[in-house]
């Protein structure tokens, strides 16, 4: 850099810093725009004083807690009174503050209370309570429920049952759905692999089959039917003598095409359809298809707008 200087600049050029570089080489002067700088300032004065009013800076083995408080109800555990305590300021508060203020909405607390002074039948002929059901229904699901079932309540094949077809294990009523909430489910289905040889399992698996036409009556299919009508299978003791189920079981209906534990409708041939059904008659189903009672986990008042929310789902009657 020389030590040269440029000229004084006429009134309203452009002005320079008043150093040359390599004598022609000149730095303009073009400073921030005055109400650029003054935001720049406000945000560095808003950032010190967000890092006082709430949770910031790790400082030794703690942290700058903040000064921003927020109030809601809380559970005294010694007494078990609820208290409105004011508390200081974090996510997790300002979640149980906005969920004791939606508690506490007065047309809210008057629509739960509505709710849980109508039976089903009220319920469901009245469009308001309909509306507000699946409103709450829905949070409550999406909470509770579709961690297994799914968002929409399509369940997982094999897993999970669908609750958004009219196909119900255990009934489809309001009255149903709501003790299988109470007290849960446990499915079971006795292993046949020590029982029927290979042969016989394909038979059964064949005649599964032809009672949903996935597959044509054979000689086979003939003699599965046998097998599952009589007293060496006695499929008939749970499925019901027509195959159609039986709720008080939650024994499945094996002549419409919904598959709840056997994935059928993903296989492409024949073979692959009766290899399907095959292995679950031979190893039968225990301990894998498990609901679990929320009668403790739940209020009645959240159960019951749970089975109507869920009966819904599938359009059920």
């Amino acid at each position: 850099m020389s030590d040269n200087t440029n000229t004084p600049q006429p009134s309203g050029a452009v002005q320079t810093t008043g150093h040359a570089w390599d004598s022609d080489l000149q730095e303009y002067n073009n400073p921030l725009p005055r109400w650029w700088l003054w935001c720049f300032y406000g945000t560095v004065v808003f950032s010190i004083l967000y890092w006082f009013i709430y949770p910031s800076w790790p400082v030794g083995n703690t942290w700058i807690k903040g000064f921003g408080t927020v109030e809601y109800t809380a559970v005294d555990k010694a007494t078990g009174q609820e208290q409105g305590k004011e508390f200081r300021w974090n996510t997790r508060a300002l979640l149980l503050e906005e969920l004791g203020n939606a508690a506490n909405d007065q047309q809210r607390k008057a629509m739960l209370a509505k709710v849980q002074a109508a039976d089903y039948e009220q319920i469901a002929k009245d469009p308001k309570m309909m509306e507000f059901v699946r409103s709450v229904g829905k949070g409550l699901f999406g909470d509770n429920c579709a961690a297994c079932h799914g968002r929409g309540g399509q369940g997982v094949v094999g897993m999970y049952p669908n609750l958004t077809d009219d196909d119900w294990l255990w009934g489809s009523s309001s009255d149903k759905i709501h003790e299988t909430l109470v007290q849960g489910r446990k499915g079971f289905m006795p292993a046949f692999g020590q029982v029927l040889k290979p042969e016989q399992l394909d038979d059964v698996a064949e005649y599964v089959l032809t009672l949903s036409d996935e597959a044509p009556s054979s000689e086979d299919s003939e003699r599965g039917k046998a097998i599952f009508q009589g007293q060496v299978g006695g499929c008939y003791y749970c499925h019901g003598a027509d195959a159609k189920g039986i709720p008080s079981q939650g024994a499945a209906n094996l002549t419409d095409k919904i598959w709840a534990i056997a994935n059928v409708p993903a296989q492409k041939t024949l073979q692959d359809k009766k290899a399907v059904i095959k292995e679950f008659v031979a190893k039968g189903v225990n301990n894998t298809r498990v609901m679990p009672a929320w009668k403790d986990r739940l209020s009645p008042t959240d159960i019951k707008l749970l089975a109507v929310y869920v009966h819904q789902l599938g359009g059920a009657q």
